[in-house]
């Protein structure tokens, strides 16, 4: 989400006849679109804001946009003043006119949440530097999980339009897109009237969206377990165009450390959806998030983790070391886990999780499928695109552009990607 946020005020700039900086040395303005899931993130923000200082003593113009923004607000710029603009992530479609207030020498800063949405007020898409692009249809949570930020820095959840949603997916496929993503901290939770003022849960919107020509690959991303309804379930085995891909965040395997989360799902029920999940579309890649070391969570919390992701043999997974944010109910809990013990802890995920992404990979060897290209590959004539299981293939290819879709044979794998080739062609008998 923060990768489109960015690119939606990277238009709203260029419409204001803003261009592009080559590099940072050369930017008039710089600005610094955050996340405050984690501590890191939050302080790689201060430390980005302090190398921006050029050796001449001179800086550009410096605006932090986004949830550390959101967060922190006013606190920004009395700790580093080099800051001029701050603007949180409901309100950045008011960037042109901070960038205005600074430039007049007044104070810029802007982290209302208004009711009404800020999608309106952005310029409509236009071509497009890549075959795939992100599309928000869905912001905030409700949900208030204890170790989370999120509604508290982005807001409650909201929905955008029907309407407004296939408005910017067909400028995007008008600007050479060929995948969407749709994107939300819930996404699953989207809800909306159609066209003839009938109630539509996600399903329904990607059902729509698949009867859009010209573009060929849907992907949805973040979901939570909750929010999986048998209408989206059934999309998955219902819809050609629907990757065979799913990101499914669990947090922990222990139905103690889930209760203290308030995630609001039981392992076993979580394993029910999954089972669901494949019943429709068998060939599909599971994602997921962990924490490891969240408050209390003991070495039987953390085997129950262990022994989860083990029996879901996950295509990819994100896991990461619990962070205490500020005015989240976790951050206060009593039995915080020492700093070690979750590094131990996580190395040990981690270790698994790559196994079994490699084993799942490995089990692509032999496979043809259609590939997206999306960029050129390090090595001369190499192109890099993606399957629809979101893997990385390098292929080496003639005669064949970015945005191309090809069928190609996969022929080794590693952990992180997959090296393929076109089909040899049967020499005739």
């Amino acid at each position: 989400m923060n990768v489109y946020d960015g690119e939606r005020m990277a238009e709203m700039l260029t419409a204001q006849g803003m261009v592009p900086a080559k590099d940072g040395v050369d930017a008039d303005m710089v600005v610094l679109n955050t996340c405050h899931i984690r501590e890191k993130a939050v302080e790689k923000v201060y430390s980005d804001i302090g190398r921006l200082k050029r050796e001449d003593g001179t800086r550009p113009m410096i605006a932090v946009a986004g949830c550390v923004a959101q967060a922190e607000g006013g606190e920004i710029s009395r700790r580093t003043p080099m800051v001029d603009i701050v603007v949180g992530p409901q309100a950045y479609h008011r960037l042109p006119d901070l960038v205005a207030k600074a430039v007049r020498g007044e104070p810029a800063l802007d982290t209302d949440m208004p009711a009404a949405s800020k999608f309106g007020a952005l310029p409509a898409r236009t071509k497009q530097p890549r075959p795939t692009a992100f599309l928000t249809v869905q912001e905030g949570c409700d949900k208030f999980c204890t170790y989370c930020v999120v509604p508290y820095t982005r807001g409650a959840e909201i929905s955008r339009p029907w309407q407004a949603i296939l408005d910017e997916a067909q400028a995007l496929v008008d600007g050479g897109v060929r995948e969407i993503t749709l994107l939300g901290q819930n996404v699953n939770a989207w809800a909306g009237e159609d066209g003839k003022g009938r109630t539509r849960g996600l399903d329904g919107l990607i059902r729509e969206l698949a009867r859009m020509e010209g573009l060929d690959r849907i992907r949805y991303t973040t979901s939570h377990p909750n929010d999986m309804g048998d209408g989206l379930i059934a999309a998955h085995g219902e819809i050609d165009k629907l990757m065979p891909y799913l990101h499914l965040p669990v947090q922990s395997g222990s139905d103690r450390i889930l209760k203290a989360m308030n995630r609001s799902h039981t392992r076993a029920s979580y394993l029910r959806l999954l089972d669901r999940v494949r019943a429709v579309r068998p060939d599909i890649a599971l994602s997921g998030d962990f924490i490891v070391g969240f408050p209390g969570e003991t070495d039987a919390d953390f085997e129950a983790t262990l022994s989860l992701v083990r029996e879901v043999r996950y295509a990819h997974a994100f896991s990461f070391k619990y962070s205490p944010r500020p005015g989240t109910p976790a951050a206060g809990m009593d039995d915080q886990v020492a700093a070690q013990v979750m590094d131990e802890r996580l190395q040990r995920l981690q270790a698994q999780v790559t196994a079994d992404q490699l084993a799942f990979n490995q089990a692509s060897v032999g496979r043809r499928c259609s590939v997206l290209i999306e960029r050129p590959g390090r090595k001369p004539g190499q192109l890099v695109g993606k399957s629809p299981w979101l893997q990385s293939v390098h292929v080496h290819v003639e005669g064949h552009r970015i945005g191309d879709m090809i069928d190609v044979d996969i022929i080794s794998a590693g952990p992180n990607s997959l090296a393929g080739e076109l089909p040899q062609k049967k020499e005739a008998a």
